[in-house]
C-alpha cells in the first residue's frame, strides 16, 4: 500500500483511507449496518495495508462509531490511525463538548484519537466554533494526549478557509476534492490555500458520493478507451492521490468490490500523466452534458420536515439524466413512495443551510417534480 509521511508526527499513513459514512446496510435504515460484511471489508483493507479509518458522531445516525470501535478493537491499537469529529452544530455549552467527546471515546473503544476534527466547518458552524470554545476544548484534549493531531473538515468558500487556517493553529485539514469539484467548488483554490499554509490535506468525496464511479456511458467510453482495465472510480481516486500535499484519500466504501478496487489502485499507485489528465478532462466534459444535480448523498439535509427523501429523489433523477430511461425513472421514483417524492416539498428551505454542496434544493425539487409529471404522463 502506498504510504505518505505525516510530517507533524512522522507517522506513515496509507494513501487510501477507509471512510465510514457509507457502510453496507441490511435495510434502508442507516443504523442497520451489515456488520458481518463491513467487518470483512475492514479486515481486507487492514490486511492490504490500509491504516487510516475515519468516522464521525452522526454517521449512520450514531452507529458508525460503535461499529468502528467494535471492529478495530480486534486489532492492535498501534496498527491503525483513527479519526473522528466534533459535531459543531450540536454544541451549546462546555458540558456538551465533554459529554460528546467522552461518548465518542467510549463508542470507539479507544483512549485517544489519532486525528480529531471540528466537523463540517462552514460560515455558520465556524461561528459556533468561535462562540462556544470548541477549538479551545480540542486544544486542551490535545495537550492531555486524548487527541494526537487536530484538524477540521470544510465545506464552504476559499475566503472562509483562509480565515480558519490563519485564526487558529491546525495540524491538517479535510476538504472535498475530486476532478468535478476541482473547478465546480473551487477545490483547486482550497488545496492551494492549505498547501501554502503547510497543512496536509485529507481528501473526502474523491468519487463524489459515487457519482464519478457511475458516469454517463459517453464519459465511461472515453475512460475505457484510454485504459480498458481501469474502473471509473480508480481514475477519480488517482486524481486526488496524485496531488503531493494529499495525506490520505478517504473512500466511503459500501461493498467488498469497492474495497478491492481501491486497494488495487493504491497498491499499484502511480500519479496521473499529463495525457491521463487530458482524458479525465474529456470524460468530465462528456459527463457534464448530462446535467446531473451535484448531490453526494451525504444526507445532511435530512430529515426533511415535509418528508421528502431529498437524496433519494436526486439520485433517481440523476440516473435518468445519465441514461434517459423514463420507464426506469418512473419505477425508481415509485419505489421512494409517494409521500417522499419531490411534489411534497413546501419550500420551507430548512435544507439549504445544511447542504455542503450549496444546492438550491427546493428549486431543484420543483424542477424534478415538473419533469416527472411531464414524463410519466407520456409513459
Amino acid at each position: 500500500m502506498e504510504k505518505r509521511i505525516f510530517a507533524a508526527g512522522a507517522e506513515e499513513l496509507s494513501l487510501l483511507g477507509f471512510g465510514s459514512m457509507r457502510l453496507p446496510q441490511r435495510s434502508e435504515d442507516p443504523t442497520d449496518i451489515d456488520e458481518a460484511l463491513a467487518t470483512r471489508m475492514f479486515d481486507y483493507a487492514i490486511e492490504n495495508g490500509v491504516n487510516y479509518f475515519d468516522t464521525a458522531y452522526p454517521y449512520h445516525r450514531g452507529e458508525s462509531e460503535r461499529f468502528v470501535g467494535r471492529t478495530l478493537s480486534r486489532h492492535p491499537r498501534d496498527s491503525y490511525h483513527l479519526a473522528s469529529k466534533m459535531p459543531t452544530w450540536l454544541v451549546k455549552s462546555e458540558a456538551d463538548l465533554e459529554r460528546i467527546f467522552n461518548e465518542q471515546l467510549e463508542k470507539c473503544r479507544v483512549d485517544y484519537f489519532d486525528f480529531y476534527l471540528a466537523h463540517n466547518l462552514n460560515v455558520d458552524y465556524y461561528d459556533i466554533l468561535r462562540r462556544t470554545g470548541i477549538y479551545e476544548f480540542m486544544s486542551r484534549k490535545k495537550k492531555e494526549g486524548k487527541i494526537r493531531h487536530l484538524g477540521f473538515s470544510f465545506h464552504d468558500r476559499p475566503e472562509l478557509l483562509t480565515r480558519i487556517v490563519e485564526e487558529h493553529e491546525w495540524d491538517f485539514a479535510q476538504i472535498q476534492l475530486n476532478y468535478l469539484d476541482w473547478e465546480l467548488q473551487n477545490a483547486a483554490r482550497q488545496y492551494e490555500i492549505l498547501t501554502d499554509h503547510g497543512l496536509p490535506v485529507v481528501v473526502m468525496e474523491p468519487v463524489r458520493g459515487g457519482t464519478l464511479a457511475t458516469l454517463s456511458e459517453s464519459a465511461c467510453q472515453i475512460l475505457r478507451a484510454a485504459d480498458p482495465s481501469a474502473s471509473p472510480a480508480s481514475w477519480a481516486i488517482r486524481f486526488a492521490a496524485s496531488l503531493p500535499n494529499v495525506m490520505t484519500v478517504l473512500s466511503g466504501m459500501s461493498n467488498m468490490e469497492q474495497v478491492q478496487d481501491n486497494v488495487a489502485t493504491m497498491n499499484a499507485f502511480f500519479p496521473l500523466t499529463e495525457r491521463e489528465r487530458e482524458v479525465i478532462a474529456e470524460a468530465l466534459h462528456a459527463f457534464k452534458l448530462a446535467s446531473t444535480i451535484p448531490c453526494t448523498g451525504c444526507r445532511y439535509c435530512m430529515d426533511c420536515p415535509a418528508g421528502v427523501d431529498i437524496p433519494g429523489v436526486f439520485a433517481t433523477y440523476n440516473q435518468y439524466c445519465i441514461n434517459k430511461n423514463a420507464i426506469a425513472f418512473e419505477t425508481g421514483y415509485d419505489v421512494l413512495g409517494a409521500e417522499h417524492q419531490a411534489s411534497h416539498c413546501v419550500n420551507c428551505k430548512a435544507c439549504l443551510p445544511k447542504c455542503p454542496q450549496h444546492i438550491a434544493i427546493p428549486d431543484r425539487l420543483r424542477e424534478i417534480d415538473q419533469t416527472a409529471k411531464k414524463l410519466f404522463s407520456q409513459t
